[in-house]
């Protein structure tokens, strides 16, 4: 049950901070990160989602991800996309960061998105750093740049470190927030995990939708045991209410 009361001090001017998980995504059919199909049984992730098994085997690696594109690109918004880029629309301050590399939320209209762990329909190259945005690249052998180095998906590999100026930015939110929702994460990556208690700590009322219970849930000011599909639409009408 969601009640309008917990909503009662949000306008316009209210601060929103949102955390989104694979768990959005999965309510679309995006496959998890360690899911596998034929060729790729034989893999694990950490053998392909790395800087050293890229160059050791540009090839194998680009495949991977087209191979993930692909299933990713079959797949559609669900409402609780759409109901957060409409919540976006009725308030100013809002930022939407997300632990997905699926592109799922700018599809649904989402604009001011932080992807912590990089996009899947973005690229660069490892020489120059030349951005190669869009889907341009859809081969199964891995692309090279105008200056001959290698493309790669720009997303974060193991033993990287995040992008420092998306994960300051999210921070910021956290610590800057009136309200924080986390929607649909395990809470066990961390430093994603560290945003809800950081804007509790600051003053946020700390919102959790999941299905199920994690780590944080005992520490959050209210737990939406729902699919974020069913949830956000409910809230959406909840605020339009409110603010319209």
């Amino acid at each position: 049950m969601i009640e309008k009361s917990w909503f009662a001090g949000l306008n316009k001017k209210t601060t929103v901070a949102v955390l989104t998980g694979a768990g959005i995504s999965k309510e679309s059919g995006v496959p998890t990160f360690r899911d596998s199909d034929g060729l790729w049984k034989k893999f694990k992730p950490e053998e392909l989602a790395s800087f050293d098994a890229f160059i050791s085997n540009p090839d194998l690696v680009w495949d991977w991800y087209q191979f993930r594109r692909d299933l990713i690109h079959k797949v559609q918004p669900n409402p609780g996309h759409f109901a957060l880029a409409k919540i976006e629309s009725l308030l100013p301050n809002f930022t939407l960061i997300t632990q997905n590399v699926d592109n799922l939320h700018r599809r649904a209209g989402s604009r001011n998105v932080l992807e912590i762990h990089g996009n899947i329909d973005k690229n660069y190259c490892v020489k120059c750093q030349k951005r190669h945005d869009g889907t341009q690249f859809n081969g199964k052998k891995a692309p090279r740049c105008d200056c001959g180095g290698l493309v790669r998906p720009d997303v974060v590999w193991f033993g990287e470190m995040l992008p420092e100026k998306t994960i300051q930015a999210a921070f910021r939110a956290a610590e800057e927030a009136d309200y924080f929702f986390s929607i649909g994460t395990s809470a066990y990556v961390y430093p994603a995990a560290n945003l809800p208690v950081i804007a509790k700590m600051a003053g946020a009322v700390f919102i959790e939708i999941n299905p199920q219970e994690t780590p944080l849930s005992q520490q959050a000011h209210h737990f939406i045991s729902m699919p974020s599909g069913e949830a956000l639409p409910e809230i959406l009408r909840i605020l339009e209410s409110i603010i319209l």
